[in-house]
């Protein structure tokens, strides 16, 4: 197995998940849950803001010269390493009991997304990577099997999974975004982190969105890409950097962004 010069930073992240865990398996379903609407109307629950909170306070003790980009509480620090964070991605499925949610971690370095992890404890899932080590999934560091994206080469034969048409609409690429869908061999929307890691583990050929935020990609994009494909904007721009994502095998990527560009 291949050392990366962030794996003292995955294995924090690790002991991070293990911290929040605790959190959102003991608030999930709880009966004095309490959800808000944040001013952009999507929902925050009380177990997001502590999450997120527990992970502040390990990272100020371990690393308290990085700077944290979380989806709660904004920035704080000034580096070139800085750690993103969604203490619950999928916080609408969170509080309605649905079990696909899960916490983002990310560490970048400069413009380079160097280590994510994926902490899905409902599912019983977790997917790691660190730069130049391989993606891989399990419980833990010691249980774990390495994943690799699929070798599907023709969009017929390609799988691809998306979180809601409603964004592609708003964006201009409905049209596109559905034609694309009808010339592949199926579609289901998994839904946010899920349909990332499915491309790595090479059960998904594709996955895209139209709208996201830094803190909902920035930790998958080291997974895909360890994992030997591809993540970039609907520009082809790589990393997390454009406010959507496509997450392909690589096979399949090019021939995607030029089938969701909108035409004249």
């Amino acid at each position: 197995m291949a050392t990366s010069l962030y794996a003292d930073d995955l294995r924090l992240a690790h002991v991070l998940a293990d911290r929040v865990e605790r959190i959102t398996m003991s608030r999930s379903r709880a009966d004095d849950l309490v959800v808000e609407s944040k001013p952009d109307l999507t929902p925050v629950s009380d177990a997001d803001r502590s999450c997120e909170e527990a992970i502040r306070a390990q990272l100020s003790r371990s690393r308290g010269r990085d700077a944290v980009l979380g989806e709660e509480f904004g920035n704080t620090g000034d580096s070139q390493r800085r750690w993103i964070i969604d203490p619950i991605d999928g916080t609408k499925n969170y509080v309605r009991g649905v079990p696909v949610w899960a916490t983002l971690i990310g560490l970048v370095d400069g413009e380079d997304c160097v280590m994510g992890l994926v902490a899905a404890p409902a599912l019983g899932r977790r997917w790691w990577a660190a730069k130049d080590a391989g993606a891989r999934t399990g419980r833990s560091l010691s249980q774990a099997r390495q994943i690799g994206v699929s070798k599907v080469s023709r969009l017929a034969d390609a799988s691809l999974s998306y979180s809601s048409l409603d964004g592609w609409r708003e964006s201009g690429r409905g049209s596109s975004f559905l034609n694309l869908t009808s010339d592949m061999w199926r579609t289901r929307a998994y839904g946010d982190f899920w349909s990332y890691m499915l491309v790595a583990e090479g059960a998904v050929d594709v996955a895209a969105e139209p709208e996201l935020e830094l803190y909902d990609m920035a930790a998958l994009v080291a997974i895909v890409e360890e994992a030997g494909g591809r993540f970039t904007s609907l520009d082809g721009t790589r990393g997390p950097w454009g406010g959507n994502a496509v997450a392909s095998n690589g096979l399949l990527h090019d021939e995607v962004l030029s089938r969701l560009t909108p035409r004249p």
